[in-house]
């Protein structure tokens, strides 16, 4: 099978990938963490305004910049990253800086350029800049108001601003990097793509993601459906950096390594951090950084280095324990670097959704796509669509997938509506977030088709394709698959019609291939022709055979076209008969085509019997029916099921509520992301207790059963929203059935995202947990000054704030917080969570700086949004809050190792052993006198 490679791409600099192929790569280490320990001042960074933005230090300091650069040179590193990881105009514009996007990267880029030629100069030893590409801080994957409000394409043009100016000053490889979101990455690859093209400059493009603890990015994606989707796109190394250090990165690292077709790039971080007295601490010392590391180049990794927390020192040693010897030894004595392992990655033709890669050839087959979400073959999904309701097709599609779809085929074209982008778009940004199995977007429109895929984070199938009007729809189609990296499945059809006949069949399918491999660079494994399936069951005499042309085309299309594959609507083949008779013809016909060399089967699964399960007398008419054996072969099969009591082929469906109280399936519902008839499960279970009892007993018990699965890395982010989304809706109608005093509502959270800080991920998340728990959340957004939470919080009589931070040096502003807050003598508890701080560093802030004493309504470190709401629930609860704030106070005197005071309470009635003084002594005079 062909694959695609970049050694047909034209480059104006391949140098980075010629070493690449020559040798294992080193790259330098944190750039961060470096900058910290300069200690800069807001002088430093041009003023106040820009202090924290490291980026524009390029600008203001390059001084400090060049010395960092120069110290991982010093040690070994070929290629050192530009200081621009934040440098897209997003980012840019919360410092006021967004007009100078291109003027930072060029700048930043530029400097990296003089360093490195100089060590090039100097050691005989080729440099290599790498112009580094950070997140947008936008997940376009999600559903958040707020950060997922932006396109495809305005993402697109975000880090196509970026790339020009990384280009111009000199960047031998383009690197997007730390990627949380994988539609973003695709916006990014095509932004960057178009900078190729507008300023003729082509350099290498190197996508590195992040995986948490789990193995998994932000929204679900495995190493698995990354790669898939990362694959058909124009990019030349694939790997991964940051988030975790190197002992969670090896099994996605031996995925990698058995199956990128790409070269491997592992960059991790020296560890998980720890915060320690405010300040970061990455515990991986060097020695064993560079063992794992360096042991992952004997797996076939060919580009290592660090990430954050790493220093000079651990790249110094991760070079002598790569190449077998210290770098010094290479200046003086021109010693060879070890050279890449070879490997032989195994990558068959593969799609995928948001959460999971799926071959597009099982073995054995076929590969089951589910038909059913298709408003031309569903009565119901139709009527689902015209009244908007998409969240009452997602059950529908779930249960294709339960029923063994290994994807899904979404159609939503109506002759009543003439909206048809817009709702494909709104259904499959709903699926993408609920169903597992990867999308065929069916389409006759190639705007419907971009419109779906713009939205869609997995690698998809386009639906739509022909020669019906010649090439103005492949013209149209081909670019859009190029863009997004999706397969494409054509019909056989040409300007003449559908084909009947194989040679036809197979003659259209040679065409499309040849337009789609060599006029717009697809890969054979990128196409699949279906080769039409016509209804045996009408009585016309002219499609009497068409069955078995279908069947022979697909042998025919398999033998010239190598790597290709093929696909059916299986289910056209018994159009119009009863029920039972479609389930016995489409299951014998999906057999024979599955012989024939059929990939992809589009039926509905549940209706799919086993040939051999068949009935013998049952299986012969269907054969007789589709080899046209028999003239008489459609009135005795019609015949044979209008006699016959023939039960319709495939398996009841089960529900899993049938045995469970209306309690335990109003639970399963919540947890299982179920929304419909809540209502109802509700309503019976007010028979028995009131609304509040519904409240506690059933409903938050449930989503702490999601928020432990959550900790347990058992829920991905996707699937806890939905479940909150049942949550809401569930509270939402229970509120009725409470007491209301103005408003029913648990409590009043003021969330912020502290000064200097502009990430909001882990806030916004907790935002929705709280809103859809029953907490009225006031969200101020992110980079707000202490002096504005506390204000908000006196202006909203909150019962808490929440504090978020991503990075260590704005963590700072918590304490700064809590210790306002004490001098103002206000009483809001404080509730802290990010990536940066940990339960230590919230029991470390409970004591005041002045007093040395506990701030009396407590710090609560929270590590997720789910252990937020636990914390909540307590603090509106008056029979355990003290108990609470006891014990959280008590756990920090132990973990700090500060004496406890003796409290002395009296008992309720006790009165003192001590008998009053029978007489108490007058002073002779109040107040003060001179002398």
């Amino acid at each position: 099978m062909a694959r695609r490679t970049f050694s047909a791409r034209t480059y104006t600099n391949r140098r980075y990938l010629d070493a690449v192929q020559d040798h294992i790569v080193i790259y330098d280490g944190a750039m961060g963490t470096s900058i910290q320990r300069f200690n800069l001042t807001a002088d430093d960074f041009g003023g106040e305004q820009y202090n924290g933005c490291n980026d524009y230090l390029v600008i203001t300091r390059p001084d400090v910049i060049e010395s960092i650069h120069e110290s991982f040179l010093a040690v070994g590193a070929e290629v050192v990253e530009t200081d621009t990881f934040r440098s897209n105009p997003l980012t840019l514009a919360e410092y006021g800086l967004s007009d100078q996007t291109y003027a930072i990267n060029q700048a930043a880029a530029a400097l990296a350029r003089r360093v490195c030629d100089r060590f090039e100069r100097e050691t005989g030893i080729a440099r290599f800049v790498a112009g580094s590409i950070g997140p947008s801080g936008k997940l376009p994957s999600g559903s958040d108001p707020d950060l997922s409000n932006i396109t495809f394409d305005e993402l697109a043009a975000v880090f196509y601003e970026q790339a020009r100016g990384l280009l111009a000053g000199g960047a031998d490889v383009l690197l997007v990097e730390t990627s949380q979101d994988i539609l973003e990455v695709k916006a990014a690859v095509h932004g960057i793509q178009t900078a190729f093209s507008d300023t003729g400059i082509r350099v290498p493009l190197q996508v590195q993601v992040t995986l948490d603890t789990s193995g998994r990015m932000l929204f679900g994606s495995d190493i698995a459906s990354a790669l898939a989707t990362l694959e058909p796109l124009p990019v030349e190394v694939i790997g991964l950096n940051c988030s975790t250090g190197p002992e969670y990165m090896v099994d996605p690292v031996r995925y990698l390594v058995a199956h990128s077709p790409y070269p491997i790039s592992i960059l991790p971080n020296a560890g998980l951090p720890i915060n320690v007295d405010g300040e970061a601490f990455y515990p991986m010392q060097p020695q064993p950084f560079s063992d794992m590391v360096s042991e992952f180049t004997r797996w076939g990794v060919g580009v290592v280095g660090g990430c954050c927390g790493t220093t000079p020192d651990h790249i110094a040693q991760l070079y002598a324990k790569t190449h077998g010897h210290p770098y010094e030894e290479e200046v003086k004595r021109r010693k060879a670097r070890r050279k890449p392992v070879q490997r032989k990655p195994e990558f068959p033709a593969q799609v995928s959704s948001n959460m999971r890669a799926v071959p597009m050839a099982f073995n054995p087959g076929p590969t089951m796509i589910g038909e059913r979400v298709n408003t031309q073959g569903s009565r119901k999904v139709k009527e689902l669509i015209l009244n908007e309701d998409y969240d009452s097709v997602i059950p529908i599609a779930i249960s294709q997938v339960e029923a063994g779809a290994h994807m899904l085929d979404v159609c939503v074209a109506l002759t009543e509506r003439a909206d048809e982008a817009v709702q494909m778009q709104t259904l499959v940004k709903k699926l993408a977030l609920a169903v597992e199995a990867p999308l065929i977007i069916d389409v006759t429109d190639a705007a419907v088709a971009e419109a779906a895929l713009a939205v869609y984070p997995g690698r998809a199938v386009i639906n739509g394709n022909n020669l019906e009007n010649g090439r103005e729809r492949i013209d149209q189609v081909m670019p859009i698959a190029r863009k997004y990296g999706a397969a494409v499945l054509s019909m056989t059809i040409d300007e003449d019609g559908m084909a009947h006949t194989r040679d036809k069949k197979a003659a259209i399918a040679e065409r499309i291939a040849r337009i789609a491999v060599d006029d717009y660079g697809l890969a054979e494994e990128d196409l699949i022709f279906d080769t039409l399936t016509f209804p045996l069951t009408t009585g016309q005499e002219e499609l009497r055979n068409s069955a078995v042309e279908t069947l022979e085309a697909i042998r025919l299309i398999k033998a010239q076209l190598p790597g290709v594959m093929t696909a059916l609507g299986v289910s056209n083949v018994s159009f119009g008969v009863t029920p039972a008779a479609r389930g016995v013809l489409n299951s014998a016909f999906l057999y024979h085509a599955v012989r024939a060399g059929l990939d992809m089967a589009i039926v509905n699964p549940a209706h799919i019997t086993p040939y051999a399960e068949i009935p013998a007398d049952q299986r012969q008419l269907a054969d007789d029916l589709i080899f046209n054996t028999d003239p008489d072969a459609l009135p005795r099969f019609i015949q044979y099921f209008e006699q016959n009591n023939v039960q319709s082929a495939g398996k009841q469906e089960i529900d899993p509520t049938a045995d469970m109280t209306d309690e335990q399936a109003l639970h399963w519902q919540i947890v299982h992301r179920k929304k419909e008839g809540v209502e109802a499960r509700i309503d019976a279970c007010l028979t028995r207790q009131d609304a509040v009892g519904v409240l506690n007993n059933v409903l938050l018990p449930a989503m702490k059963e999601v928020g432990d699965k959550f900790g347990a890395g058992e829920l991905i982010l996707p699937f806890v929203l939905q479940s909150a989304e049942v949550m809401k809706k569930a509270v939402s109608y229970l509120e009725r059935f409470m007491d209301k005093v103005e408003g029913t509502s648990k409590g009043t959270v003021v969330l912020a995202t502290v000064y200097g800080d502009v990430h909001d991920i882990g806030k916004n998340l907790v935002k929705t947990i709280l809103s859809n728990n029953g907490f009225t959340v006031h969200d101020l957004g992110k980079q707000v000054p202490a002096s504005t939470i506390i204000d908000k919080a006196v202006e909203y009589n909150a019962d808490a704030i929440g504090l978020s931070a991503l990075l260590v040096s704005t963590s700072k502003q918590m304490p700064l917080i809590v210790n306002e807050l004490a001098r103002r003598n206000l009483k809001f508890p404080v509730l802290i969570g990010g990536a940066a701080i940990n339960r230590k560093f919230g029991r470390r802030i409970l004591f005041l700086d002045e007093t040395d004493q506990p701030y009396e309504p407590g710090v609560f470190y929270c590590k997720d949004a789910f252990e937020g709401l636990s914390v909540m629930n307590k603090l509106v609860d008056p029979a355990v809050r003290a108990e609470f704030l006891d014990q959280i106070t008590s756990e920090a005197y132990a973990e700090l190792e500060k004496p406890i005071p003796v409290r002395r309470e009296r008992r309720y009635n006790q009165s003192s052993s001590v008998q009053p003084a029978p007489r108490i002594p007058q002073p002779p005079f109040w107040g003060a006198k001179t002398i």
